[in-house]
């Protein structure tokens, strides 16, 4: 490769990122994904909104079968976390070599999970959801929705790879528009298939895969681009240990957090069935509006962990610091505003997702009200990832996610619902205390990851 090409765009951020003010970074950076985070929310609310329009029933099989969802899309999720750490250091280094490397190699191996994973389920698709616990009512009315997420799931991997890769290099706003356009699409499909065409819950499902497709052929095209980096050349795949180790090794957490947490979630929704059907619905919906606050903060998280990165194999350690701090700044401000905002429109939220359900409104205004009281300081836990993730500490975030579901989340509710009379209110006040003990134990957990980093780089 000819070291002597000039990635001007591309060097000029790494500069910005090395040399740069924090706080104008970190919200230069984060910006464009909190907003594309945010809004990806609101469209997911439209979604089960759309799915209150076709019955009650709908709303609770969104909620449970998007967590299998997720739970067979952490390979997806945990290579993208991984490569895109990779790639940050590497490009902070100014070892274009690798980055280039790094790329390519981990396009291939998305493909191939991607194509492993539709030859895998696909076939199993009812038994897995037997094994999971589905309950059979939901099965009836979301299978043919499941069936068709799959195919969607296949092509988020090539995407969340994609993804990972411009934000490595700082490109958030590409990011950003082609996601706008993803969304909107989504939006006008999604409108058109339910509200005219009166179809049922799967038509969402298709919307959602033609919406990524589009999102999948930028994807190709612009990963093909010439004298680029960050571009995919079969000349470069490799598979030697200095190229893909790391890239693996820090994913296997990752997944594992992410299959765990997602595998918790499931278990909740499953125990929440004993208050009846309409209480996994209700539950989906106060993880929704719960999205809300958390989901710009995530965008600040994964914009932040790259310029993290950047620094920390730039040598630039005490910038890595600063960082962190910008981040909680940010998150813990507009997390705040955000989920009093959403606090004080509980009730005509509430109503909109409920159909008109009277009963099943103010089951959603249960649940939320205390899970908001846990979130209002999350965004100090998504500083903290960012952090972690930055520095490839994958092990500890997988210790606080699946601890923030298996500690804080199923023995509360467990002992709540045997031990206690607070009934259906149990599930509002478990997602409560999971939140802020999370938070407790990720900034006792970060100040020794802090302690230590500092005595070992400043």
């Amino acid at each position: 490769m000819n070291e002597n090409i000039k990635y001007s765009k591309d060097e000029a951020f790494r500069q910005r990122s090395l040399n740069g003010n924090m706080l104008s970074l970190v919200i230069y950076t984060g910006a464009p994904l909190a907003i594309y985070q945010g809004l990806s929310q609101l469209f997911k609310i439209f979604d089960t909104v759309t799915a209150a329009h076709i019955s009650a029933e709908s709303v609770s099989a969104v909620a449970y079968l998007s967590q299998l969802i997720a739970l067979l899309s952490a390979i997806s999720g945990g290579l993208s976390v991984s490569a895109g750490i990779q790639i940050s250091s590497a490009f902070g280094e100014g070892k274009y070599d690798m980055v280039k490397k790094r790329v390519s190699t981990v396009y291939l191996t998305a493909a191939g999970f991607a194509v492993f994973m539709l030859c895998i389920i696909l076939p199993l698709t009812i038994p897995f959801l037997k094994l999971a616990g589905t309950p059979d009512v939901l099965i009836k009315a979301g299978a043919l929705y499941f069936y068709i997420e799959i195919f969607t799931m296949a092509v988020s991997f090539i995407n969340n790879i994609y993804i990972a890769v411009e934000r490595s290099r700082g490109n958030t706003s590409r990011i950003l528009w082609l996601n706008m356009l993803v969304l909107i699409s989504k939006l006008i499909l999604t409108a058109m298939f339910v509200y005219i065409f009166n179809g049922g819950l799967h038509m969402i499902a298709i919307a959602t895969l033609l919406s990524q497709s589009i999102l999948l052929i930028f994807a190709i095209y612009n990963s093909l681009e010439k004298e680029s980096i960050f571009s995919f050349d079969l000349k470069f795949i490799s598979f030697r240990k200095n190229v893909v180790n790391d890239m693996y090794l820090l994913s296997i957490p990752v997944v594992a957090e992410k299959i765990f947490f997602s595998l918790g979630k499931t278990l909740i929704n499953s125990m929440s069935t004993v208050y009846g059907a309409l209480m996994v619905g209700a539950l989906g919906v106060s993880n929704t509006l719960g999205g809300i606050t958390t989901s710009p903060q995530n965008g600040f998280q994964d914009g932040s962990s790259a310029i993290i990165s950047q620094n920390f194999g730039a040598g630039k350690y005490r910038r890595v610091i600063s960082a962190f701090y910008n981040t909680a700044f940010v998150n813990t401000a507009m997390g705040f505003i955000i989920c009093i905002s959403t606090l004080l429109g509980l009730d005509f939220l509430s109503n909109i997702f409920a159909g008109g359900d009277i009963h099943f409104a103010k089951m959603i205004g249960e649940v939320y009200r205390y899970e908001a009281i846990g979130s209002l300081f999350l965004g100090i836990n998504a500083a903290v990832m960012s952090l972690l993730y930055g520095l490839g500490k994958t092990k500890i975030t997988m210790l606080l996610n699946v601890s923030r579901v298996f500690v804080f989340r199923i023995p509360v509710l467990y002992f709540l619902q045997n031990f206690t009379n607070f009934k259906d209110a149990s599930i509002g006040i478990v997602m409560m205390v999971s939140n802020v003990s999370i938070t407790v134990m990720s900034v006792i957990v970060i100040c020794f990851v802090i302690r230590n980093y500092k005595n070992k780089y400043l």
